[in-house]
């Protein structure tokens, strides 16, 4: 049984027969969607998801033939797409911080607190994303939450690898610096004894 084509000769045959497209979307679409819900939120992900691969169609005449892998090509687009959206980007770590994921009422204490402490986690993590560069963020999030590889991230957001690597490295240390701040510290420990 011959392997299915890669993306390149898909985009390919999509120039001549559009319907040819969809079969990107049906490999790459949950994956982007995911991104721009952790990102935005599922509301504006939706509508973003449709952009994304509205705005590959429309430019995929001129999509390099050399890249078998359109996942960076497509990272590179939404995260483009969430630069127009960067203050609902901000207010929704925000938003994160101030509202904690709903608990198990009928966890044993253990399991609250490890579950206070993820919370609490997570509020500090949404703070730290809030508070980086726009282009710092995206060079994490791309690495951390999708899995791209240096190279990939370089050619989803047009800059050299080693740009990537110094993003990557500034986002590290000041999530870290978020992280590792004794009041940040105090808080988490004063939440645990609170509800453990």
């Amino acid at each position: 049984m011959p392997s299915p084509p890669d993306d390149a000769a898909v985009i390919g045959e999509s120039v001549r027969n559009s319907e040819r497209f969809a079969l990107i979307f049906d490999r790459h679409g949950p994956a982007i969607q995911r991104y721009l819900a952790r990102r935005l939120g599922v509301d504006v992900a939706e509508d973003l998801v449709a952009e994304t691969f509205l705005t590959a169609f429309h430019k995929r005449k001129r999509y390099d033939q050399t890249r078998g892998d359109a996942r960076p090509w497509l990272y590179g687009i939404a995260t483009n797409l969430v630069s127009r959206h960067r203050r609902a980007e901000v207010r929704w770590y925000r938003l994160r911080q101030a509202v904690p994921p709903e608990r198990d009422q009928e966890s044993h204490a253990d399991e609250v607190a490890a579950q206070v402490t993820a919370q609490a986690m997570g509020r500090l993590l949404a703070v730290a994303l809030a508070e980086l560069a726009e282009r710092d963020r995206d060079v994490l999030l791309l690495i951390a939450w999708e899995g791209l590889a240096y190279d990939e991230v370089a050619a989803a957001l047009g800059i050299p690898v080693g740009t990537v690597r110094s993003r990557l490295n500034r986002a590290r240390r000041k999530v870290r610096e978020v992280l590792d701040a004794p009041e940040h510290a105090t808080t988490t420990n004063k939440e645990v004894s609170r509800n453990g």
